[in-house]
C-alpha cells in the first residue's frame, strides 16, 4: 500500500511541483532587486503622465491643478522649432543606427580574427573605455581640441600661418563633430554584444567553408553576417524604438548649448530642457516625453510587424 502511494499521479505532480519551484525560487530571488529597480524607475513613474495634461501649478499639486487638454502638446509643436528639433532629432538618429550598425560589425569580426587572447582583451578594452566615459568628459575633451585660444587644431592653424576656426560658432563642422564623438563612444557596447554573438556561433561552419575552400571574406559574407541577422534585427528594433529620442549629454554637453548652434545641435531633448529651466514649463516637458514614448512605442511594433512578415522567427513577438 504504501508503495502504490508514493506511486499515485497526484503525489508525483505535487513532487514536480515542488521540484520545480525549489528551482525556480533561487532565480526570482536574484532577479528580485531589478525588478524592484524596473517598477520604481519604470513604472511608478508613469502616473507621472497626467502633468503633460494639466497646467501645473505646483502650490496647488497634481490634483489640484486645471486640466488644459492638449495646449501643451501644441505649444510644443506650434513654436518656430518644431521642425528642427524634430527634424534634427530624426535624422541624427537614422545615421547614428546605419553607421553604428556597419561599424560595431566590422569591429566585431575583425576583432573576432585575433588570435592572441592578450591582444584581444586589450583591443577590446580600449575600444569600450570611451563607453566608460561620461559626456561630461567628452565635453572637455573636444573642447581642449576645439577651443578659440587653445584649443590643439586652431593652435596647430595658427603654427601653420592659417586662419583659426571658431568652432562653437561655426555650424557646418557640427554634424561631423557630434556623428563622430557618438560612433567614437558607442561602438563599444555595441561591438561587445556582435562580438558575444560571433563567439556563439559554430565553429562548424567555418571548418566546412575552409575545407571547400572559402576566402575569409566569403566566410563573412556567407556565414558570420547572416547567423547574426537575428541580433542585427533585435538590436535595429531596439533603436528605433528611441529614434525620437537623443542622447542628451550628446547634444547638450559636447557643443557646450551653444546658441550659434542651435540649428544642427538642438533636440527635443535639449529644446524641452532649455524651456523647463528657462520658463519652468512642466506641463510641456512632460508632453514631450509622452509624444517620445507614444512614437517609440508605435515605431517597435511597426518596425517587429514588417520584420515578422518577411522573417517570423526573426522578430522580437
Amino acid at each position: 500500500m504504501a508503495a502504490k502511494a508514493n506511486t499515485h499521479p497526484n503525489g508525483m505532480v505535487l513532487n514536480r511541483r515542488k521540484i520545480r519551484w525549489r528551482r525556480i525560487i533561487p532565480m526570482y530571488l536574484m532577479a528580485l532587486p531589478g525588478i524592484i529597480y524596473l517598477i520604481c524607475n519604470n513604472y511608478i513613474p508613469m502616473f507621472g503622465i497626467i502633468i503633460a495634461f494639466k497646467k501645473l501649478n505646483v502650490v496647488q499639486g497634481f490634483f489640484g491643478s486645471d486640466w488644459c487638454g492638449f495646449d501643451n502638446f501644441k505649444f510644443l509643436f506650434r513654436s518656430d522649432t518644431a521642425f528642427t528639433i524634430i527634424r534634427n532629432t530624426v535624422m541624427y538618429n537614422v545615421v547614428f543606427i546605419v553607421l553604428g550598425t556597419c561599424i560595431s560589425i566590422g569591429a566585431a569580426i575583425l576583432l573576432n580574427e585575433v588570435r592572441s587572447k592578450f591582444a584581444s582583451r586589450i583591443y577590446q578594452s580600449l575600444i569600450l573605455l570611451p563607453y566608460l566615459m561620461s559626456w561630461v568628459v567628452v565635453s572637455y575633451l573636444v573642447y581642449a581640441i576645439m577651443a578659440n585660444d587653445t584649443g590643439l587644431i586652431n593652435a596647430m592653424l595658427r603654427a601653420a600661418g592659417k586662419e583659426t576656426i571658431n568652432w562653437y560658432q561655426t555650424k557646418k563642422y557640427w554634424p561631423f563633430i557630434l556623428t563622430f564623438c557618438h560612433i567614437w563612444k558607442g561602438t563599444g557596447y555595441s561591438m561587445i554584444i556582435y562580438l558575444s554573438s560571433i563567439v556563439g556561433l559554430s565553429q562548424d561552419y567555418f571548418e566546412a567553408a575552409r575545407i571547400d575552400g572559402a576566402t575569409k571574406w566569403q566566410q563573412i559574407k556567407k556565414i558570420t553576417i547572416p547567423l547574426l541577422k537575428p541580433t542585427i534585427i533585435t538590436m535595429f528594433i531596439l533603436s528605433v524604438g528611441r529614434i525620437f529620442a537623443s542622447d542628451f549629454g550628446l547634444f547638450y554637453q559636447v557643443p557646450k548649448n551653444s546658441g550659434a548652434l542651435y540649428e544642427v545641435t538642438q533636440t527635443i531633448d535639449v529644446y524641452v530642457y532649455n524651456a523647463l529651466m528657462q520658463r519652468s514649463d512642466y506641463g510641456m516637458s512632460s508632453a514631450a516625453s509622452v509624444f517620445q514614448s507614444i512614437v517609440g512605442f508605435i515605431l517597435v511594433i511597426t518596425a517587429n510587424k514588417i520584420v515578422s512578415k518577411y522573417s517570423a522567427e526573426n522578430a522580437l513577438f
